[in-house]
């Protein structure tokens, strides 16, 4: 190492300790220290030095300069970050200090970090609650999950970090496939779609095999492998980033639990890095980057909603899926796009249009009744199938961004956004106070409707303005 200074790095050091798996008391006797010096340095207690780090190089085979870090840039830039919050904005903490407090104390920092994403996760809550009231409705298990992933900005670095390890050494072991042969004893064992009894993957620990539904495409054959790897080599990283919500319930718990596992096969399959340098080499170009990395359009898509590393952030993109009937089956709240708590979204967004031109990306540019515009992209995406007459369901999906952001994306090229008319869109018919849509399902919470006993209006409904 080129410095002799000596860093502060428990908690990189206690991640390492945990994904090798192994006890205080075994990384100690492997690296010739005490267990109780460990205790200390992962508890910044003491300081990890040059010579320690070239032990842990050289005894576990890591990367030092990739262990040791960027000297806190990154924690660095999330503290800046939840510091621009409107709530934190008046404090005056230089951002020197941010920085200093990020090298030399990383645990405080990281506290700092999780006791505003805790406050995001109850802001997200009582904007849920809201809703329910306005609604009729009641919180649900899904809407604790969409919480807790969009509080954390649907990024979770414990397992890009592992999954970006994890996918390195699939490449060196000549693949999913292979490696799951190799390092886990489990063949692959493809079965018909009557035989699996309506599932697309099962472990059976008794015959050794992963055996999967024959009907999956290559798409679907890799993420579901990578899913399997990630249950089994990656538990302790999904239980360490699940201790950090909070749910009423183990169906929540268990949801979030599934979402976190998905994450870290997407990340398996598409990790960090190379992804975010695709990313932006293709101006986002969604099915450019599913061909390259050999995923579908909806994998490659979501990927894409998790690219929120300080240091290497993408576009800000928020996330629906939605079937024909209107019904959202996944949504991630990225890109401050204010997704209704409950209900279906705007018929007048292409969203909706993308089912009768299957397969056809199709660009928009949205404007809410505040005056918020944004940019999204939509198209339809299939599951399911495989053979004739397997039961196959088509849905659409959309990313969207701020329109500030646009201009990175290759679907904005050669277009004047600042110009060009925009759709009008609301929220959902009940938050949106657009008296003159003729496409309206509902009138707005709150109006007072208008007798039509001497006029009939284009709109559905008529309601006062005040």
């Amino acid at each position: 190492m080129a410095s002799s200074r000596s860093l502060f790095l428990g908690p990189r050091l206690r991640r390492l300790r945990r994904d090798l798996g192994h006890t205080q008391a075994e990384m100690a006797k492997d690296l010739g220290i005490s267990a109780s010096y460990i205790a200390l340095i992962e508890r910044n207690q003491r300081p990890l030095t040059a010579d320690l780090l070239l032990r842990l190089a050289e005894t576990y085979k890591i990367d030092m300069s990739q262990f040791a870090g960027d000297g806190g840039e990154e924690l660095s830039a999330r503290l800046d970050e939840i510091f621009r919050d409107p709530i934190l904005a008046d404090v005056d903490v230089a951002a020197a200090d941010r920085h200093d407090l990020a090298l030399a104390q990383p645990g405080m920092a990281e506290a700092i970090l999780r006791l505003h994403t805790a406050y995001r996760e109850a802001q997200l809550a009582l904007a849920d609650r809201g809703d329910s009231e306005a609604e009729g409705s009641t919180a649900n298990p899904l809407e604790e999950v969409r919480n807790f992933l969009a509080a954390r900005r649907n990024y979770f670095p414990v397992l890009d970090d592992r999954a970006e390890r994890l996918s390195r050494t699939l490449r060196e072991a000549g693949g999913l496939k292979a490696y799951l042969e190799t390092s886990h004893g489990f063949r692959l064992r493809r079965l018909p779609t009557d035989v699996m009894y309506g599932a697309v993957r099962r472990l059976d620990l008794h015959r050794g095999e992963v055996a999967l539904d024959d009907g999956l495409d290559s798409a679907g054959t890799n993420f579901q492998i990578a899913l399997q790897l990630a249950y089994l080599e990656l538990g302790d990283n999904l239980d360490a980033a699940l201790a950090e919500g909070s749910f009423t319930g183990d169906s929540a718990r268990r949801l979030a639990r599934r979402a976190l596992a998905n994450y870290a096969a997407g990340a398996i399959l598409m990790p960090y890095d190379a992804t975010f340098r695709e990313a932006e080499a293709k101006g986002y170009d969604v099915e450019a980057i599913a061909r390259h990395f050999g995923t579908s359009f909806e994998q490659a898509a979501h990927r894409l909603t998790t690219l929120q590393k300080p240091t290497q952030r993408g576009v800000p993109f928020f996330f629906i899926r939605v079937d024909a009937a209107g019904n959202v089956s996944k949504r991630f709240d990225g890109g401050n796009f204010p997704f209704a708590r409950h209900g279906g979204s705007c018929p007048l967004w292409s969203l909706h249009d993308t089912f009768r031109r299957p397969r056809e990306v199709l660009t928009e540019l949205l404007e809410l009744p505040g005056g918020e515009r944004f940019f999204s992209i939509a198209r339809t995406v299939t599951a399911g199938g495989g053979g004739w007459q397997a039961p196959r369901i088509t849905r659409a999906i959309a990313l969207g961004c701020e329109i500030g952001e646009a201009d990175r994306l290759i679907y904005a090229r050669d277009r004047d956004l600042a110009t060009e008319p925009a759709t009008p869109i609301g929220v959902t018919c009940r938050l949106c106070q657009r008296a003159d849509c003729a496409a309206r399902a509902e009138p707005p919470i709150g109006r007072q409707l208008l007798p039509d006993d001497y006029r009939r209006l284009v709109a559905p409904f008529g309601f006062a303005d005040g």
